[in-house]
């Protein structure tokens, strides 16, 4: 067992004064390229990585949850009524509530429970870990309950419980690729149909590095959303021409290109970008699958300028660390992952390679902002299991 597993479980012990029941892993994961395109029922190609939150769950015999960040070292309790959970003021304890309250919500009726949480995820970092909060949680109840929920209908369920009780109208890849991922694969998500292919990943040929911009966000409060009403005002306009548009999954270039003069300039460009996004990941498993990880990797270079100049999620510690990278040796692709306003590049780059790759991206970083730059090199892991 992991030392921060045994941490979490001694934790639980000396909180609750009994051995927790369940011992559960949740990972956090990359994207190799897809950004903002889920919720616009588009394709996404993320993978789960080994930064993870682990969770010490069991049943209390009370009508109340009680809940320890471990992390935080802070406690939360509160009391389970026939009604489900309401949000409440505690952000982070909001984030197992809600899924909580979506078993309710089904009619799947949650015992009083305890449960410690913690992990290795950066907050703020664009790594997910509300998602592997979520998915954790979602798959410790649905274990203790012995509900049977298929993954996919977990994911859905703690995606629901990000939109009502974080405020975060997110699409389905965060807490599906933390459910659904297999090791040593990405998996090439279709957003609308559901459907998924696994991809295998061979990190002999790349390593995933990931560089924080050390800049925090928090997509509640960012403009995530405002691009979410951005693209269905784009969609809204088009379905006037095209009644069958459900969302921009359903839109291509030539429609959009035919009524631009319909839609103010930044609804026209975030819809672009989003179209000309689904093309790139389409085309970067072709590239995966031929092993072709140069072409692979202009397609992420590709995606950065789109989420730069065409949605304007990026920032400038971000753009640095992209413009840092490109044209290392050894270097494929690069660019900013997550919803966007700071967090991580993701970097695609030859195993031999990286140590001089850090030190120089490290040192013009650094010469930059005037502050060390802080990196992981992720390895790719499957998706919830027991710990």
């Amino acid at each position: 067992m992991q030392p921060l597993v045994q941490a979490i479980a001694g934790a639980f012990q000396d909180a609750f004064g009994r051995e927790p029941a369940l011992l559960v892993r949740a990972p956090g994961r990359v994207n190799l390229i897809g950004e903002h395109t889920d919720y616009n029922q588009g394709f996404v190609l993320p993978a789960a990585i080994n930064k993870e939150i682990y969770f010490a769950v069991a049943p209390n015999g009370l009508n109340r949850l009680r809940l320890l960040a471990f992390d935080k070292q802070e406690r939360h309790e509160v009391e389970l009524t026939a009604a489900p959970l309401q949000p409440g003021q505690v952000q982070w304890a909001n984030y197992l509530m809600g899924v909580a309250a979506q078993f309710q919500q089904r009619g799947l009726p949650v015992a009083g429970f305890d449960c410690v949480f913690g992990g290795t995820i950066p907050m703020g970092a664009g790594l997910s870990s509300s998602a592997a909060v979520e998915c954790g949680l979602a798959y410790a109840l649905n274990k203790l309950h012995g509900y049977g929920l298929p993954p996919l209908e977990l994911a859905q369920l703690a995606q629901k419980a990000e939109h009502e009780f974080a405020g975060v109208l997110c699409g389905l890849m965060d807490q599906f690729a933390s459910i659904m991922s297999q090791a040593d694969h990405v998996v090439r998500l279709d957003c609308r149909s559901l459907e998924y292919v696994y991809f295998p990943f061979d990190t002999q040929a790349a390593q995933v590095v990931l560089c924080n911009s050390g800049v925090k966000h928090n997509l509640a409060d960012s403009e995530y959303n405002v691009r979410r009403r951005q693209c269905e005002q784009g969609v809204a306009v088009l379905r006037g021409h095209y009644p069958g548009i459900g969302s921009l999954r359903d839109v291509t270039l030539e429609q959009l290109h035919a009524h631009q003069a319909e839609l103010d300039e930044v609804t026209y460009r975030r819809c672009r970008y989003v179209l000309e996004e689904n093309q790139r990941v389409l085309a970067a498993c072709s590239f995966l699958t031929a092993g072709n990880l140069s072409a692979f990797g202009q397609q992420m270079l590709a995606s950065h300028a789109g989420l730069r100049d065409d949605y304007e999620v990026s920032c400038p510690e971000l753009d640095a660390l992209v413009e840092a990278a490109t044209g290392l040796p050894g270097v494929f692709g690069s660019r900013m992952m997550g919803g966007g306003f700071g967090g991580c590049t993701i970097n695609l780059v030859a195993p031999e390679q990286v140590e001089n790759f850090l030190a120089e991206v490290s040192r013009r970083f650094t010469a930059r902002y005037g502050r060390p730059l802080e990196t992981y090199q992720a390895h790719i892991v499957a998706g919830v299991s027991a710990a």
